[in-house]
């Protein structure tokens, strides 16, 4: 993702997201006119053009304009390029050809972010091609894709990234995407890309006189013969700077497998809430439900527990599961929820639809919690309507136990005193960042673990963070 234009929004500095609909709004608050707009759109355009086709000598280009501004932007683009020495075809996109002509790049401005129905253009074979603000056929909120888009190499947007960009289909047909101001103003957004400066200028300071127990965190999870995902979530909390971390697995024992460091306590599987109450003042966050099981009486006492601990949570996996049926955490509660789509669909009643980013803004209000909903572009929201995208991650993370140690990483900066909402995008970010420098196959979720202080260390090497 390039950003051309540096323009931030409110959402703690992060790259603003702007909804089709929010974008028509900007559009008509425009003090310049239409026309002004779609002339610096279209020099955008051609910038992009000359740099993709290294010249204009000789090159050819072709560009399927539709009726709207987005055609309009294609129009202009010609004009410069022409002017510019490159031969152009200007294509109807409603009246297209079987074939193209001959062409070194196809600019694809048929339709932009207010279009609906299919778009089926012919193939560009291996011509390269450039959007023009979202390629054609993407639907600009959801990401969706109808009928059989061109895929861009490039993307050239304006003012700020649209959701469809990110979610669904829309990164794969819109290539790398190159954000351009071209005087609009966009104002104060909640929603927002995150990116690796965003991380390290939020990242938990750790002062000289810092001890163990100022970034303790509880892990609660486990069950007899399945260990795996509270250890996982342990190694995920020592990764990402947890202090101290103690182990529990109700009702059974995870000390033949767990890191070394980890302290070991035994819990019993009925009323284990009474006995966390006991002693979790030491600690900074709880982290809650990696394989826990889903007994009753497990159950029971993890709802018990939420009810009664005031401090940040995180809760996933089977915790999910325990409080579908609870009722919306009081006031002064501090909850990260983790689901993926499965888990989803069991706390809210429902099935995740394909507006992601209304969906997940929808359970944090409902739940009065933070959600970060996982997903190849994972969505955390806020109860006040907050939203950060994560992009980082890719398919290498498609694999179990690496939402366990996601769980364990939040709750490490839980401990060192982030906000809930920031602890949850620093610690999806971070995740998928350390996933990208693992092996492209066979990935394992101890591997991401692994990779995640190297990670941190090249990011955070030289700042004030560190």
């Amino acid at each position: 993702m390039d950003q051309t234009s540096q323009r931030r929004c409110g959402l703690g500095g992060v790259i603003p997201v702007v909804t089709p609909s929010e974008m028509a709004e900007v559009d008509a608050a425009a003090p310049e006119p239409t026309e002004v707009l779609i002339e610096r759109a279209g020099a955008a355009v051609a910038r992009e053009a000359l740099r993709m086709l290294g010249g204009s000598y000789g090159r050819r280009v072709v560009v399927i304009a539709g009726r709207g501004n987005n055609g309009a932007d294609g129009r202009s683009a010609a004009r410069r390029l022409i002017r510019r020495g490159v031969s152009v075809s200007v294509l109807d996109a409603t009246e297209l050809p079987p074939v193209y002509p001959p062409a070194d790049l196809v600019i694809d401005a048929a339709y932009g972010t207010g279009f609906r129905g299919s778009f089926e253009p012919p193939s560009s074979g291996r011509v390269p091609v450039l959007a023009v603000d979202i390629a054609s056929g993407v639907d600009a909120l959801t990401g969706l894709a109808a009928g059989v888009p061109l895929r861009a190499e490039v993307t050239v947007t304006f003012a700020a990234l649209k959701p469809g960009l990110l979610l669904a289909d829309g990164p794969g047909l819109c290539g790398e995407v190159r954000v351009v101001d071209i005087g609009l103003d966009v104002g104060q957004r909640d929603v927002g890309l995150v990116t690796d400066d965003d991380l390290v200028a939020t990242w938990p300071c750790r002062p000289r006189t810092a001890h163990k127990w100022q970034s303790a965190v509880w892990v609660i999870g486990g069950s007899p013969g399945m260990t795996g995902a509270p250890i996982l979530a342990t190694r995920g909390v020592q990764a990402c700077g947890g202090g101290y971390v103690r182990l529990s697995v109700p009702g059974g024992s995870a000390a033949s497998h767990a890191p070394t460091e980890a302290v070991m306590v035994e819990l019993p599987v009925t009323r284990f809430d009474e006995i966390v109450m006991e002693s979790v003042d030491r600690f900074g966050s709880l982290v809650i439900g990696p394989g826990l099981g889903r007994s009753a009486e497990v159950s029971e006492s993890l709802c018990r527990l939420v009810r009664s601990y005031r401090g940040p949570m995180v809760i996933d996996g089977d915790g999910l599961a325990a409080l579908a049926d609870e009722e919306p955490f009081s006031a002064g509660t501090d909850v990260v929820l983790t689901p993926h789509d499965g888990e989803y669909e069991r706390i809210a009643g429902r099935p995740v639809g394909d507006d992601r980013i209304a969906d997940a803004r929808r359970l944090a209000v409902q739940r009065r919690a933070v959600v970060l909903l996982k997903g190849p572009t994972t969505v955390v929201a806020n109860p006040g309507g907050e939203v950060a995208l994560v992009t980082s991650g890719d398919q290498r993370l498609a694999t179990a136990g690496t939402g366990d140690v996601l769980a364990g990483m939040i709750g490490a900066l839980l401990a060192q005193g982030a906000e809930l909402f920031d602890a949850a995008w620093m610690g999806a970010h971070a995740h998928g960042l350390a996933g990208r420098t693992c092996r492209a196959v066979g990935t394992t979720a101890t591997d991401v673990a692994d990779a995640v202080p190297a990670v941190l260390a090249r990011l955070l090497h030289g700042s004030s963070r560190s």
